[in-house]
C-alpha cells in the first residue's frame, strides 16, 4: 500500500482553480483502497508570509472545511494541522538542516525568486525546503502529488533524505513525485492564471449574489452581441468548459458561433452551472465553517492518528543519532 502526502497552505479559502487544479484530483487519489492518504495544513510554512494569528486560524479554518466540504474522507484518510504536531515536524527539521548544503537551500525557487529583495526573505523562507522535507519523511510518504513547477522542491527533499540516510543508515523513506502532465491550468478572470496573488479568481462557496459578481468581472472583448464570438479565446468559455457538461459546453460554442449571444449571457451561465454544481459543497463548507467544534474534532482525529506514525518516525532518527 502506498503513502500519498499533500500539503496545503493556510491561504485562506480555496478557489475554483485549487479545486479544480488540486483538490478534486487529490481526493481520488484518496478514494483508491491501495492509498493511504495524509492531507496536512501547512500552518507552519505559512507563517513566512501570514503574520497574523487570527488569519491563520480563519485561513486553517477554510482550508479544511474546503477539503471536507470536497469530499475529502478524514475518518479513512490522515487529517492533520502541521503546527499541531510541530515538536515532530522541527525537531526532524534540524537534524535535517544539518546535513543539508547550503547551496542546495540558495539555489531553491522559493529563495531565489526573492533573492533580489534580501531585505524580504526571512530564514523560514530559506529553510522552507528542509521543513517540506520533514514533512514528508516524517510520516514515510511514497508520493507527494506536485505540479511541474514543484518539482524541484520534492526533489531536494528527496535528496535530503539520501544525504541523512547515507550518513545514519536507511532510516527514511524516500519520496517520488507524483506528476499529473494533464493537470489543469485554469484562468483567472483577467484571464491568466487563477490565483490570490493576481485577484483574480473564483470563490464558489460565496453567497449568490457575490459569487455573480466575481463572475459578472471576468474579462471579455468588445465584440458586438449579435456579431458571432470566438470560444477558443474567450475566458468565461473556457471556464464553462471546464465545469459543465459536455452536451451544455456544445451549446455554449454553437451559441457563440451563432451571434446573437453575449457574454453577459454566457457570464449568467457560467453563474448558474456553479451555483448548481457545488451547491452541496457549498452547504458542507457553510455548515464547517459555522460549527468549529464539529470541524474540530475531525482535525483532532486526524492528528492523533497521525502523531502515532511521526513519533515512531522520530524514534528511529534518534536511535541512529545515539539520542536514545
Amino acid at each position: 500500500m502506498a503513502r500519498i502526502l499533500t500539503g496545503i497552505q493556510a491561504s485562506g479559502v480555496p478557489h475554483l482553480g485549487n479545486i479544480l487544479g488540486a483538490i478534486l484530483p487529490a481526493i481520488k487519489l484518496s478514494q483508491n483502497p491501495q492509498n493511504d492518504s495524509f492531507l496536512f495544513i501547512a500552518d507552519l510554512h505559512s507563517m513566512t508570509t501570514i503574520k497574523d494569528a487570527k488569519i491563520m486560524q480563519e485561513n486553517t479554518r477554510a482550508v479544511a472545511a474546503a477539503w471536507l466540504a470536497c469530499g475529502f474522507d478524514a475518518e479513512k484518510n490522515f487529517f492533520y494541522r502541521q503546527s499541531r504536531l510541530a515538536g515532530y515536524h522541527t525537531e526532524l527539521m534540524w537534524y535535517l538542516n544539518c546535513q543539508t548544503p547550503y547551496p542546495m537551500l540558495a539555489n531553491a525557487h522559493s529563495f531565489k525568486d526573492k533573492s533580489d529583495r534580501l531585505s524580504d526573505v526571512n530564514a523560514g523562507l530559506f529553510t522552507y525546503p528542509v521543513l517540506q522535507a520533514a514533512d514528508i519523511v516524517l510520516y514515510g510518504a511514497n508520493f507527494v502529488p506536485v505540479g511541474k513547477d514543484q518539482r524541484q522542491h520534492l526533489e531536494m527533499s528527496k535528496d535530503i533524505a539520501a544525504i541523512f540516510n547515507r550518513t545514519y543508515g536507511e532510516v527514511l523513506t524516500l519520496p517520488e513525485p507524483l506528476i499529473d502532465e494533464t493537470v489543469m491550468v485554469i484562468p483567472g478572470t483577467d484571464g491568466t492564471k487563477m490565483s490570490k496573488s493576481y485577484n483574480n479568481y473564483i470563490n464558489i462557496f460565496l453567497a449568490e449574489k457575490p459569487l455573480l459578481k466575481a463572475i459578472k468581472s471576468i474579462v471579455s472583448d468588445s465584440t458586438p452581441l449579435e456579431e458571432p464570438k470566438n470560444p477558443n479565446t474567450d475566458v468565461t468559455f473556457k471556464l464553462f468548459s471546464l465545469v459543465a457538461e459536455p452536451i451544455e459546453i456544445e451549446e455554449m460554442r454553437i451559441n457563440y458561433l451563432a451571434g446573437g449571444f453575449g457574454y453577459g449571457h454566457a457570464k449568467q451561465a457560467l453563474f448558474e452551472v456553479l451555483w448548481k454544481k457545488f451547491e452541496k459543497e457549498r452547504e458542507i463548507f457553510n455548515y464547517y465553517m459555522a460549527n468549529e467544534e464539529a470541524l474540530e474534532a475531525k482535525l483532532k482525529h486526524g492528528e492523533a492518528k497521525a502523531r502515532e506514525i511521526a513519533e515512531k518516525t522520530i524514534n528511529d532518527v534518534r536511535g541512529v543519532l545515539g539520542y536514545l
